[in-house]
């Protein structure tokens, strides 16, 4: 794996409440929210970014931020991702999301898996807060498997048939 610049910044992105609005609007509302969130990514982070969908409601983001700007860039994002999403037949859902960000340079690290690790964690301390959460070394120490926080659903060891 190529080391990250200090200024990268992994980010995950989890969507709030999807099961909730699935259940109440229905999978395709679900889905207009999750593409919302997409788009909202996409338009913040900007062309220089490394952005994907690590798979149901997570996103990952890296992308190069200024120290001076990383919590202001922090706050934008959590309100972009708290804006009500409109559904085409009218309805209005409030959209909710939870972040963890990670830096290289606050983790001491220039390997992604680290910094990753580090993100996952920090937006579980951070969930449903209505804040983001900048990863510090405490976030590093956390148990994953796949740079993901053991214990989270997909983590779960399966035995395996011979």
């Amino acid at each position: 794996m190529s080391p990250l610049p200090e200024s990268a910044n992994p980010r995950v992105s989890d969507q709030d409440h999807i099961k909730a609005i699935n259940d109440t609007f229905g999978h395709a509302a679900g889905d207009a929210v999750l593409a919302a969130t997409a788009a909202r990514l996409t338009a913040w982070a900007g062309p220089h970014t490394a952005l994907g969908r690590l798979g149901d409601d997570e996103f990952a983001i890296v992308l190069q931020a200024p120290r001076g700007r990383r919590q202001d860039r922090l706050t934008q994002l959590m309100k972009m991702l708290h804006t009500p999403v409109h559904l085409d037949d009218g309805q209005t859902i409030d959209a909710a999301a939870s972040l963890g960000a990670a830096t290289p340079d606050i983790l001491n690290t220039r390997d992604l898996s680290v910094p990753q690790q580090a993100a996952d964690a920090a937006l579980y301390d951070g969930k449903h807060s209505g804040h983001a959460v900048l990863a510090d070394a405490r976030h590093a120490t956390h148990t994953s498997i796949n740079g993901r926080r053991a214990g989270r659903p997909g983590t779960g060891i399966r035995a395996r048939a011979a």
